[in-house]
């Protein structure tokens, strides 16, 4: 049970690690590498936002395809395949031409392979937390599902130290020219993690279950995701807005704060980096007390019998 919380941590941990390289790349990289050099600075910087922003649509698209998926194919085969997804498409990243290059072609593909960092985020996060649950033993599901969770902050804290290195070890040229582009191509290391989950990893218990009631049972028309938006629409809407709230500030202050501390309050990117990176930190530590706290009890509490009046 612990290797398979450890593999959920690795792989949300890299998997939000590609993820959010791209909101530090596009507040700081991508208004000048595949926009128009005429452009005007503000329209390209809105631009550059504007495609990180198709990675937030294609979240919840990519959560019906992977949800769909595995309750077909398998928690285990739905998470290997959108750590692949994510993959190619950070690598893919890391070695697209720019504007200059190629001109309008270069930012339709960058919103392109945007947009399956969506669908890839969008599947590997609900898999990895149902891989740790359908495993952990029922009075720690809680401790162990969280283990997915930790990894957010942790991939936040490894791309913005990945940045900031590069930053403080290059000149600012040779940063803008293709030092941004090496966080990306390191991406390739979740074909590892992949390939160890491929070969240490077995479906749930809970997915053969399921897979045995379905031979016994009639086959059914619908779909789960149709079964779900027909039965609990009101809740679906409720948990999506309320998670909308936590992340618009959240994106807020790890990307749009970049941007506006270096090109409107002046302040260098190697600060700003780093004070994301120790906020960073700090979620992070944050996250792990959660997780220690998260253990849920095995056995019901009891309430001490009242003395006789």
């Amino acid at each position: 049970m612990s290797a398979v919380a450890v593999l959920s941590l690795v792989g949300a941990s890299v998997e939000w690690f590609d993820f959010f390289l791209f909101g530090t790349a596009a507040a700081l990289v991508f208004p000048r590498a595949y926009f128009p050099a005429s452009a005007d600075p503000f329209l390209a910087t809105l631009s550059s936002f504007a495609v990180l922003g198709v990675g937030f649509l294609a979240r919840p698209l990519g959560g019906i395809i992977w949800g769909h998926l595995g309750d077909r194919m398998g928690r285990k085969a739905t998470f290997l395949a959108a750590l692949m997804t994510m993959a190619t498409a950070s690598v893919l990243i890391g070695l697209l031409p720019t504007y200059a290059a190629t001109g309008v072609t270069a930012p339709i593909l960058l919103t392109v392979l945007r947009f399956a960092q969506g669908l890839a985020i969008g599947g590997q996060w609900g898999a990895a937390v149902l891989l740790a649950t359908e495993f952990a033993p029922k009075h720690r599901r809680g401790f162990y599902g969280s283990f997915a969770q930790v990894g957010v902050p942790v991939g936040v804290l490894l791309g913005v130290v990945a940045f900031f290195l590069l930053g403080t070890s290059m000149t600012p040229t040779a940063f803008t020219s293709w030092g941004w582009r090496v966080p990306f191509l390191l991406s390739a290391g979740l074909v590892g993690v992949a390939i160890y989950a491929r070969k240490r990893l077995d479906d749930t218990p809970a997915f053969r279950k399921l897979q045995l009631l379905a031979a016994e049972l009639p086959a059914r028309r619908r779909s789960p995701v149709v079964e779900v938006m027909r039965r609990h629409w009101g809740r679906v809407l409720l948990a999506g807005g309320a998670f909308m709230v936590i992340n618009t500030a959240f994106y807020i202050y790890s990307t749009f704060l970049l941007t506006y501390g270096t090109k409107t309050a002046h302040i260098s990117q190697t600060t700003m980096l780093m004070a994301t990176a120790r906020r960073s930190w700090t979620s992070t530590v944050r996250a792990l007390r959660r997780t220690r706290c998260s253990v849920a009890p095995t056995t019901p509490r009891r309430r001490s019998p009242r003395a006789p009046r």
